[in-house]
């Protein structure tokens, strides 16, 4: 390891020959770490992290501290970090509790500075959090969502794959997937075509998914009958059937339309 003098590392810590530590940094007892990664100084990496490959932690984080719950009783859990994934400055990641026993960050992740992840939430891969994202207890966060500066997701909540959410936002309902999110009070914008074709969707995807939305929110029809319409009159195709099935899924109820 490239290891600088001045940082403190439990015997029982298993961290890859290549890792590259620097000062003032302080790993606990029961924590893994990948090959290629970076962690700058300042961070605390405690109990029951593990980190993967190529991430790079930048000064003042701390990974896998105990969580905010008061249900949480000192049960060993996990606060898992994928590979290529960046968490810059003063990050906090909270690891599980006994609800779901872990919090997981996927792969190619873009956290930064100052966010927050609560115990027991799932955040998938390609996923970015501007500055200051404040995610609570047992949110979803599904691939490429894109989240605004600011924002404070309500625990519980799912955030689609695709959305992208607007700075500033205060999100206490599900987002559904390809979309774009804002306002205050948070409503649907609109779908997130710029981001679908900069990720290879085509356009005739793209029209599709415009045609499920306006049938969902401008037909007038409660949430069962559009989506029984939209699935007699849409063609099936894996972006139709990830945003019936979300919705349908929803337990705290989607957003509602920005009119």
């Amino acid at each position: 390891m490239n290891l600088h003098p001045l940082t403190s590392i439990h015997p029982g810590a298993k961290i890859a020959d290549d890792v590259v530590i620097g000062p003032f940094v302080s790993i606990e007892d029961n924590v893994e770490i990948g090959a290629g990664t970076i962690i700058d100084s300042n961070v605390t990496i405690h109990s029951g992290a593990r980190i993967g490959k190529n991430c790079h932690i930048h000064s003042g984080a701390a990974i896998s501290d105990i969580p905010q719950d008061l249900k949480f009783k000192g049960e060993d859990t996990l606060a898992i970090i994928g590979d290529n994934t960046s968490i810059r400055e003063f990050v906090t990641i909270h690891r599980g509790t006994a609800s779901k026993g872990k919090t997981v960050i996927g792969d190619n992740c873009l956290i930064m500075a100052y966010c927050h992840v609560a115990h027991d939430c799932n955040i998938a891969n390609h996923v970015i959090m501007s500055n200051s994202v404040q995610i609570a207890g047992e949110v979803v966060v599904d691939e490429y969502a894109v989240l605004g500066g600011g924002s404070l997701i309500h625990q519980f909540t799912r955030i689609g794959k695709h959305v992208m959410l607007q700075g500033g936002s205060l999100v206490n309902k599900d987002l559904p997937p390809y979309t774009m999110v804002g306002r205050l009070p948070i409503a649907y914008e609109g779908v997130n075509s710029v981001g679908l074709l900069r990720r290879g969707f085509t356009r005739e995807t793209i029209n599709n998914i415009h045609l499920i939305y306006s049938t969902l929110y401008l037909s007038r029809l409660n949430i069962s009958d559009a989506l029984g319409k939209i699935e007699e009159e849409i063609p099936q195709s894996e972006e139709r059937d990830t945003i019936v099935n979300f919705i349908r899924a929803s337990k705290r109820g989607i957003v509602r339309h920005g009119i």
